[in-house]
């Protein structure tokens, strides 16, 4: 549709301005003369007028009423100031177009322009074909008989019975069919019996209009609108349905309202067989110093609860300049199953547990940061298995500051100040140790942590050591739960502080070799690593613990000042030593890695005193060994080895084991295997099962089975046996099973559709599932009918392509002549 407009704009200016340019070109001596001028001047400049070379391709904006024409025919006959006809191969050619025709005829005192026999107009990589056209330059009125379009930006198609012109920017097609995509024979065509064209308001307007698949009309509406430009445009979106087995058949069909270039807004009515009608919506804004999106979601009565279903969130980024900024991220649901129940994008929303509400307004510079915010949240609870929910930070007060490299220093400090709140509210009142919906201590927290290093690097090596000390004030107003008593006893005093001295030691070195590796000219390296910690005990059984956690032990864990994670609640005394080596292999050529291997172990030289309620200490002189190998063995063959070894009980504590082979596009298996030994529990709730430890399989592919049918699919498989035993001794069944199984069918369709069909069933709770079915007819150039499961392909199977990648864009130079 956007070649007509192009006719308008071309014939409004080029033809215009066609007869001066033709009393020029017709006078062989005023051409003789303007030449010699040119070339006289020339002679007597420095810089030289004439051809110049151009890097390529370029639009060039000029005046549409300035802009020169050049007329070419066999014969050109009549007066440029009245009519002027152009016979046998006319042509008129301006800088940003070009039309055609056996006879164009202009006629200046009325205006009209008139193309007969196989008239031609193309622009902007658009195309215009018909056996005659008829144009008034004055009135910016015309039309079009049987013309046909092909459009240069879409790659789309289109035909018209009859085309009028009321202005520069709109018009009515009759009788029309319009394709979206460049196959001579398209699968899909919409066919209307007219449609109105306004290019300004990016609008079309189809009467009577069916939407054709194969030849077999499947869409059908009295009334239909849609863009005409790629832009924005309020109206209805294309439907989309699937079913799930816990809401069941679900339509929803959204409405797009454009309200300004800088916001939008969506509506989604949505109809869940077993639920009822829900209606969503978003709201979308972007300014120049800000941005945000406000969703929300509303089912008045379920008819499977009987209850009012919501959902909100709202996101905002501000800065106000001289380096303040603000933010907030607010989000809430009715209910501890919504998610379970409402998911249709499968496992990441389903298994929403925290949900976080945030409030923050801050400032930095170079040097320094700082901020101010409220941190909250909503727990989702599964009854079979409460938790604690985290502690709310009401407020927090946070200045940060750095200065790197000064007289060959690096300095931090880094400081918190933060009051710390935690109400149990619906099923965790039940927690076992609660009191009066509390459990554990409110309370405020200092913490300050100036640092100072001084890293020597040279060639080959580098040693970096550094010194902090971290300082850390308690206020703490209530203890509740289990066996602790309130505030007033000697054991446990309202007002607590604590101060250590922090000193570490890092160095390094690098080695290289030249070598090969599966016959190829490669460079090795032999990267040996040591780091000492040394921090001094102290007493911290009797501080609060509000953030902080036990962290995993790996590479990255084996390096850093403190074995917890989180907050400052506990820091672990130490005097230990880390050593590490690393080897890789690097193409000599383009330098890429083909192979790397590490290997750690941390030397202990006391045993571990400061721990978490609960946590069992450390007691060993050595750590696990950690290992861990990357390989690319091939171009097309990747695998991924990492492992902790027990030295004391002999056996593997944790380890991973990956693949992935992709030969071709749209082929691929991936293959892993996770496991990890139960991990210590500690600070439990009476009513929380241990944590469990991994023993996971997990195979995901991507597989053409013909050249048309392409296979997806993906299975994880917990092979965790024997019940599992919570803090109370109550067991239950065997927790071997499929957490998540996603199969799927592609049919890559022979000319602008494809078809998908996808299955999912994925673990919401403890003993509980969800199915989920996605039908989906993608329509190139048009879009999508039914649920998209893209995302959920992506997210699940690791280097996942579709089947049509998306189209390229198309360029003003497209069908150039």
């Amino acid at each position: 549709m956007r070649i007509v407009r192009s006719l308008i704009l071309f014939l409004a200016g080029a033809v215009s301005v066609a007869q001066a340019q033709v009393a020029t070109d017709t006078s062989a001596d005023s051409k003789s003369s303007t030449t010699q001028s040119v070339s006289k001047t020339a002679s007597q400049d420095v810089e030289v007028l004439g051809l110049r070379s151009s890097p390529g391709l370029r639009v060039h904006r000029l005046n549409g009423d300035q802009a020169p024409a050049y007329l070419e025919a066999d014969t050109m006959d009549g007066d440029p100031d009245s009519n002027l006809t152009l016979t046998g191969s006319a042509q008129v050619r301006r800088i940003d177009s070009v039309l055609k025709g056996d006879t164009i005829t202009y006629r200046r005192a009325s205006g009209q322009v008139d193309s007969q026999g196989s008239a031609r107009l193309m622009r902007d990589g658009t195309v215009v074909t018909g056996p005659a056209l008829q144009y008034n330059v004055d009135t910016d009125s015309g039309q079009l008989t049987a013309p046909d379009f092909w459009l240069g930006a879409s790659g789309g198609f289109a035909q018209a019975q009859h085309a009028d012109i009321f202005s520069r920017s709109t018009m009515r097609l009759q009788n029309t069919t319009y394709a979206g995509c460049a196959c001579d024979n398209p699968s899909w065509y919409i066919k209307a019996d007219s449609a109105d064209l306004d290019f300004d308001e990016n609008e079309g307007v189809a009467r009577n209009g069916v939407l054709y698949f194969k030849d077999v009309p499947i869409l059908a509406s009295p009334y239909m609108t849609f863009p005409v430009k790629k832009e924005r445009k309020s109206g209805l979106l294309v439907p989309t349905y699937g079913s799930t087995s816990r809401s069941g058949f679900e339509v929803m069909t959204p409405y797009y309202f454009n309200l300004a270039p800088n916001y939008d807004a969506t509506l989604y009515p949505r109809l869940l067989s077993k639920r009822g009608l829900q209606l969503g919506g978003d709201f979308r804004y972007l300014g120049s110093s800000y941005s945000g999106i406000m969703q929300g979601t509303y089912l008045p009565d379920d008819a499977q609860t009987g209850e009012k279903r919501w959902m909100y969130s709202s996101k905002h980024w501000q800065t106000f300049g001289n380096g303040f900024y603000g933010m907030w991220n607010l989000n809430g649901v009715s209910d501890n199953d919504y998610y379970r129940d409402f998911s249709t994008i499968g496992l990441n929303e389903a298994s929403t547990t925290y949900l976080p509400r945030q409030g923050m307004v801050g400032w930095s510079n170079q040097y320094w940061q700082t901020y101010v915010q409220v941190y909250k949240y909503q727990t989702l609870q599964d009854e079979d298995s409460l938790i604690l929910p985290p502690y709310d930070k009401v407020p927090e007060l946070s200045l940060r500051g750095q200065r790197y490299n000064f007289y060959g220093f690096d300095a931090n400090f880094n400081s918190t100040a933060t009051r710390f709140e935690r109400s149990l509210v619906g099923p965790a009142e039940n927690i076992a140790g609660a009191i009066n919906g509390h459990y554990g201590p409110n309370g405020d927290r200092l913490q300050a942590y100036p640092s100072l290093a001084f890293p020597i690097v040279r060639p080959g090596w580098y040693v970096t050591p550094k010194v902090g000390y971290n300082f850390t004030q308690y206020q703490s107003t209530n203890w509740y739960g289990g066996d602790w008593n309130y505030l007033g006893t000697t054991n446990y005093p309202s007002s607590q502080s604590r101060g250590l001295p922090i000193f570490s030691v890092d160095s390094g070195m690098t080695f290289e070799r030249d070598t090969t590796l599966f016959g190829k000219d490669s460079i090795q390296t032999l990267e040996p690593r040591l780091y000492y910690l040394r921090v001094p005990y102290r007493d911290q059984s009797k501080l609060p613990v509000y953030d902080t956690a036990l962290a995993d032990f790996s590479f990255a864990q084996a390096f850093e000042e403190n074995i917890y994670t989180g907050g400052w609640d506990r820091i672990a005394n130490a005097n230990q030593l880390t050593a590490a080596l690393t080897t890789r292999w690097l193409d000599a050529n383009s330098g890429f890695e083909r192979l790397s291997a590490s290997i750690g172990q941390q030397l202990y030289f006391q045993d571990q005193r400061v721990t978490l309620p609960n946590e069992t200490p450390r007691t060993n002189v050595r750590s696990n060994f950690l290992a861990e190998t990357t390989a690319a063995l091939t171009d097309t063959l990747t695998t991924t080895l990492s492992a902790q070894y027990d030295p004391y009980n002999s056996r593997f504590q944790q380890g991973l084991v990956s693949a992935r082979w992709a030969p071709q596009r749209l082929t691929s298996v991936s293959v892993s295997y996770r496991y990890q030994r139960d991990p210590p529990t500690i600070s439990t709730g009476a009513q929380q099962s241990y944590v469990q430890g991994q023993n996971q399989v997990s195979l995901a592919f991507q597989w053409p089975f013909t050249q048309r049918i392409f296979g997806v699919g993906r299975i994880d498989y917990s092979l965790h046996t024997g019940p599992i035993t919570d803090s109370n001794g109550l067991q239950t069944q065997d927790s071997r099973r499929v957490t998540q199984a996603i199969l799927g069918l592609e049919y890559k369709g022979d000319c602008c559709w494809t078809g998908r069909a996808v299955f999912q069933r994925y673990a919401v709770a403890t003993d509980e599932n969800n199915t989920a079915f996605f039908l989906q007819l993608e329509l190139t150039g048009l879009g999508a009918l039914g649920t998209d499961p893209l995302k959920l392909l992506r997210r699940s199977i690791p280097g996942y392509e579709p089947v049509n990648p998306p189209p390229a864009s198309g360029t003003t130079f497209e069908r150039y002549e």
